[in-house]
């Protein structure tokens, strides 16, 4: 499975992105996608995620601004971020767990101003 991410950029914050995660190869039987994200001096950290029922995760920290969602025809990801703040800037990169492995796009940087 090969990831890509993309989407992300400079924002001021209130303001809103969308981030993509295109994912190619395997993809059958992948059992759930996420996002990450890494701040720098911090751990990576799981954002939000999508279970192949359909089931969503969020962080508590990111709650009713993010929106993770999924186009199955073009077996892409999405993070809507709305309502972005400085806290929220990091590198994002998305991740699949497909059967015993997990797979990792490259990251995206994603710098809120304030």
């Amino acid at each position: 499975v090969q990831l890509q991410a993309s989407g992300g950029g400079l924002v001021q914050a209130g303001g809103s992105l969308r981030l993509s995660c295109a994912a190619s190869g395997s993809t059958f039987s992948i059992n759930a996608i996420g996002w990450y994200r890494q701040a720098p001096g911090k751990q990576r950290e799981l954002v939000a995620a999508i279970i192949s029922d359909g089931n969503t995760y969020y962080a508590n920290s990111v709650k009713g601004r993010f929106i993770i969602s999924r186009d199955n025809a073009k077996n892409t990801v999405y993070l809507q971020m709305n309502s972005l703040k400085p806290e929220d800037t990091a590198v994002y990169y998305c991740n699949a767990i497909r059967t015993v492995h997990d797979y990792w796009g490259q990251g995206t940087l994603v710098t809120v101003s304030s």
